[in-house]
């Protein structure tokens, strides 16, 4: 008889109270779950307006393709932020509350809290990005939709690459500790320069545009907002789309695994130490 400890039905269990406790804890702030909301429309209104700077020319059809460049790059943007805060830096969190030596004293799976953690950046985040782009619709025109099929998939698999990515860092979180805040910081201007979410990259440098080739979230952000705007001429910029295809389905297969594994090292190597429960 397979143990109910750790069969199908108790990681299910698990995983569905810990996403609950997440989506709880978020809700128990109200003024910061309000304020959210009024910063993330200020920061779609003030990208999107520097957004038409890089615009040859202004008219309907121009801003339309200007507003699918800045929105559909924001979305990606912002999954990667709450991917860094809500998975990775969040388990430095449960380190210095105490509850992290706890759960591993449990029988819960390890697992099942990295994914409890997804719930609340597919749920709150995927709202943001809806109400974005409406507000968007609203400053600009209608966005530009195409492929639909086919531009969900590019989002899954960088989604599954980011969250990857996500494990990573809550790996190096227990290594360097508090330094995760600072580093967040970095990596996210870092993303904002390089990988143009905000803006075509043929704005870019020539040395900063092989730098941004050279990152798999790239590909992720030009073939999303590629596809979704129909593969307009100069569309995608950074390869043909086959081989963005291929780079997004490798990046998103290979780099949850690799990051749970990652994880899993680090958090070993913390449990030898004991220094699971340090501030």
């Amino acid at each position: 008889m397979q143990n109910r400890l750790t069969g199908p039905s108790a990681f299910l269990s698990t995983l569905f109270a810990m996403a609950g406790k997440e989506l709880t804890i978020m809700l128990r702030y109200p003024v910061e779950f309000v304020a959210s909301f009024g910063q993330v429309f200020l920061i779609v209104a003030t990208v999107t307006l520097a957004g038409l700077m890089f615009s040859p020319q202004v008219g309907a059809n121009n801003n339309s393709a200007t507003a699918g460049v800045v929105v559909y790059g924001f979305v990606i943007f912002m999954f990667l932020s709450d991917t860094l805060w809500t998975i990775g830096y969040n388990v430095r969190r449960d380190q210095k509350q105490g509850t992290l030596e706890q759960l591993y004293l449990s029988p819960a799976s390890k697992f099942a809290n990295l994914l409890s953690r997804i719930s609340v950046t597919l749920v709150w985040t995927g709202l943001l990005c809806v109400m974005s782009a409406v507000l968007m619709s609203a400053l600009i025109g209608d966005l530009p939709v195409h492929n639909l099929p086919l531009a969900l998939g590019v989002l899954a698999l960088t989604l599954s690459g980011t969250f990857g990515f996500g494990f990573a860092f809550a790996a190096l979180t227990l290594r360097i500790k508090e330094s995760a805040q600072t580093l967040i910081n970095v990596i996210q201007f870092s993303f904002m320069v390089v990988c143009a979410p905000f803006y075509p990259f043929a704005a870019l440098p020539e040395w900063a545009r092989a730098i941004a080739t050279a990152i798999p979230l790239s590909h992720g952000v030009d073939a999303f907002r590629s596809v979704l705007m129909g593969l307009p001429t100069g569309y995608p910029e950074l390869a043909p789309i086959e081989v963005e295809l291929a780079v997004v389905a490798v990046f998103g297969l290979v780099m949850p695994v690799l990051g749970y594994w990652l994880y899993r090292h680090e958090e070993d190597v913390a449990r030898r130490a004991g220094s699971l429960s340090e501030y």
